[in-house]
């Protein structure tokens, strides 16, 4: 492997660098969770009627929402194809890779014809296009994680990556916006044509994205591990390099831990940006004031999830993650009977408790999710363990909500028993779980958590680009 190292910045361009590139990370995941949930809305109040006019109106949910829930699927696949190949050969080239497969996924949703010019293959097309956002955004937030946390200062690793993370709301609020705007024209109108505008104008801001991508230096911390994979390659040239995807099974324990601990933060957003305004919706209350509802939450939990991310760099991520998840069980009824009053005052106020309480575990979620895996393989791991627990927690969420929902007359008591079911999971799950907020991403092996480089940089990390070979060095982290 071939070397590509930097001069030395100096101590005031090393600041602007990763002032740089947290923005770049906020702004290309914005841009992702733009056209990626702006699918979860169209889902909700769009395809349904659309593409599944045929079915009754809750079948025409859940057909719709089937739709929706094939992006998941697809989203462990993206974290395995872009992981392997960013853990290979670089951040920054697969992180634009991704943004531009998703704008020109995006845009072609805004293409796809009705029922009435193709018949069903306008469904298999959706279905199609979803897959494809879904593999993007399963590279995207891997490589935006990690270029920002392996920027960062150490002592401020959870608030620079927890900006990845605020630029989920970010997108999803720009994407209710827009919806929200289109969806004031009359409905005959809105169905036609105007739910198609938001799904173009993603290609305005993939041309955004990619300038402002082009422009951040690679991660150091993956610079300084192909050196010492050249260095060691140099005196152990047939050392059997291990793929990144095979160095995460063979800690099988540690991805399945990180995905539990994750799945409920997704439940609970899933739940709000899908199942809550479906439902809110059905009760008569008009779909565009529902939609600015929920996008005003979420401008809040902007602020909010940067914030969580701010003080797990404080107490640690796990108080955080355990948190949020007993919030989450004590909120969700409330949640529920303020939206069911149908009145705008108590609605806002419940997607506003629901989305803070989401940002208390998503706040911290990237760096405790990526400090859990050494360099060679952390792409793979995160992007890996992240999107199976979107899979989990948000992928199937609206199917089964809704089929609860339904198949219980119209009961909330099952769909709330549910989600506090996925909230114990991930509660117990985290608790278990050792801190990492102290666990440095250094490069030199043989050094316990905490103190310069984690053991498990030292076997799959920074020096470990030799496989197996490097490995032997040290144990892995526990």
């Amino acid at each position: 492997m071939s070397t590509n190292t930097q001069p030395a910045l100096a101590p005031g361009a090393v600041v602007r660098e990763r002032r740089r590139v947290i923005f770049s990370s906020y702004l290309g995941t914005t841009i992702e969770f733009y056209d990626f949930l702006l699918y979860a809305t169209a889902s909700a109040v769009v395809f349904g009627p659309v593409f599944f006019a045929g079915l009754d109106p809750w079948a025409g949910v859940v057909a719709s929402y089937g739709t929706f829930a094939a992006g998941y699927v697809a989203r462990p696949l993206g974290g395995i194809i872009f992981g392997h190949f960013g853990d290979r050969i670089g951040r920054k080239k697969l992180l634009v890779i991704s943004m531009l497969l998703m704008g020109l996924a995006s845009t072609a949703i805004g293409l796809v014809p009705t029922p009435e010019l193709i018949g069903p293959w306008a469904a298999v097309v959706l279905v199609f296009l979803r897959v494809l956002q879904g593999i993007a955004v399963g590279g995207e937030w891997g490589g935006a994680a990690l270029m920002a946390l392996e920027h960062a200062d150490p002592k401020a690793r959870g608030f620079a990556a927890s900006f990845t993370n605020a630029g989920a709301p970010t997108g999803s609020v720009l994407g209710l916006l827009m919806m929200s705007m289109f969806s004031a024209l009359p409905q005959e109108q809105f169905l036609s044509w105007g739910w198609r505008v938001p799904f173009l104008l993603s290609f305005v801001l993939l041309l955004l994205g990619l300038y402002v991508r082009s422009r951040v230096s690679e991660s150091p911390v993956f610079q300084r591990a192909l050196e010492l994979d050249a260095a060691e390659r140099a005196t152990a040239p047939k050392a059997r390099r291990t793929i990144p995807l095979v160095q995460v099974l063979r800690r099988p324990g540690l991805l399945v831990t990180v995905i539990l601990a994750a799945t409920s933060a997704f439940a609970l957003q899933t739940l709000l940006s899908t199942f809550s305004i479906t439902y809110t919706v059905s009760l008569g209350v008009p779909r565009s004031d529902v939609m600015l509802a929920f996008a005003g939450a979420g401008v809040i939990s902007i602020g909010t999830t940067l914030l969580m991310g701010r003080i797990s760099d404080r107490v640690g991520r796990k108080p955080l993650m355990i948190a949020g998840n007993i919030l989450f069980i004590a909120v969700t009824p409330a949640v529920f009977a303020l939206l069911s009053t149908g009145n705008m005052g108590a609605i806002f106020l419940a997607f506003t408790l629901g989305i803070v309480t989401q940002t208390v575990l998503y706040g911290p979620m990237a760096a405790f999710i990526a400090e859990r895996f050494g360099t060679s393989s952390r792409y793979t791991g995160a992007s890996v363990g992240y999107q199976v627990a979107t899979l989990l927690g948000a992928g199937f969420t609206p199917l089964v909500l809704a089929n609860l929902y339904g198949g219980s007359g119209a009961s909330l008591t099952p769909v709330i028993v549910y989600l506090s079911i996925v909230a114990a999971v991930s509660l117990v799950t985290v608790i278990f779980m050792p801190e990492s907020k102290d666990r440095s991403l250094g490069d030199e092996p043989g050094q316990e958590p905490g103190h310069g480089t984690t053991t498990a940089e030292a076997g799959s990390g920074a020096g470990g680009f030799g496989g197996d070979s490097a490995g032997k060095a040290g144990v892995e982290v526990r």
